[in-house]
């Protein structure tokens, strides 16, 4: 069988993009996943573009003014060493999300690949490979990353790598699964019976065919990584001052709450809409992708 035919043969196997026109449908008629996704882009949007019309930087003091609540001039008040709140929320919420993004990203990147190979090799493989996952799974996940970042350093960017290093085993195991149940279906054995390599069957075939659940998963998972991300902030593991991120500023605020409720306030508001934005778009993408619904 030549080339083209083969190309031509793996078109006819690739899923119709009538299942994502149909998923996008659904997904519109989602209100609560519209408004979600509509609420993410306008947080990431004032976090990005916000602190350059501001007048003021996340690192300007004015230890004479300290604290002082929400005015005219400091629409969300200043913290004790008299800086302005918003723009240290918005560029707080810059590197909130940059975590949550990259190391999402990092965790979607080894765990696809590992799990796609464990899933598709099978075999003595795959034992040996989800053998290793259970025994990382074993570990406290905190402990782990702290070591980490005791090894690597404390840099902020190798804060992506090191949150994304431990958020990639269950989305391992959930693509091992899907590859092991797409393994057995038709287009996979006639991909196999063309003679396609393992590899050009796994990127053409394998894990286009389970971008569903790989896309409702990493939805999920950018807030659990921001979560960990607030969580070492708040231990003191994470973004160093003077940077600002929604955790290190959740910690200032619970130091200072019965003085200065509105330090806490703002920045967990902000970390809570948008943990809930996250969470309704990927309940939304679930229901939106769940093939069973597609037959309804």
């Amino acid at each position: 069988m030549s080339v083209a035919e083969i190309e031509a043969t793996e078109i006819q196997l690739e899923a119709p993009s009538g299942l994502w026109r149909d998923a996008w449908h659904r997904l519109a008629q989602n209100k609560l996943a519209i408004a979600g996704a509509i609420v993410l882009l306008l947080l990431t949007l004032g976090s990005l573009l916000g602190p350059l019309v501001l007048p003021q930087s996340y690192e300007t003091q004015d230890l004479q003014l300290g604290a002082t609540p929400p005015s005219t001039q400091h629409f969300l008040g200043t913290d004790t060493l008299g800086r302005d709140l918003l723009v240290r929320l918005l560029y707080g919420g810059r590197v909130s999300i940059a975590v949550g993004l990259c190391a999402t990203a990092v965790a979607l990147t080894i765990g696809v690949l590992y799990g796609t190979v464990a899933g598709f090799v099978g075999g003595k493989l795959d034992a040996v490979m989800m053998r290793i996952v259970d025994i990382i799974f074993a570990l406290p996940f905190t402990v782990f990353v702290i070591l980490l970042m005791v090894f690597f350093g404390r840099q902020f960017v190798l804060l992506f790598a090191a949150i994304g290093a431990v958020q990639w085993l269950t989305m391992a195991r959930i693509v091992r699964g899907q590859v092991r149940s797409l393994r057995e279906m038709e287009f996979i054995e006639a991909a196999v019976a063309l003679g396609l390599s393992t590899p050009r069957i796994i990127f053409r075939h394998m894990i286009p065919n389970a971008l569903g659940p790989i896309i409702v998963y990493a939805t999920l998972t950018v807030p659990s990584v921001m979560l960990l991300e607030a969580f070492l902030s708040f231990l003191g593991l994470g973004v160093q001052p003077p940077m600002s991120s929604w955790g290190v500023m959740i910690k200032e605020g619970a130091e200072n709450m019965e003085e200065f409720t509105w330090m806490l306030l703002f920045p967990g508001a902000a970390l809570a809409l948008t943990l809930f934005s996250l969470n309704f778009l990927g309940d939304g993408l679930r229901d939106a992708l769940d093939p069973r619904a597609a037959k309804d």
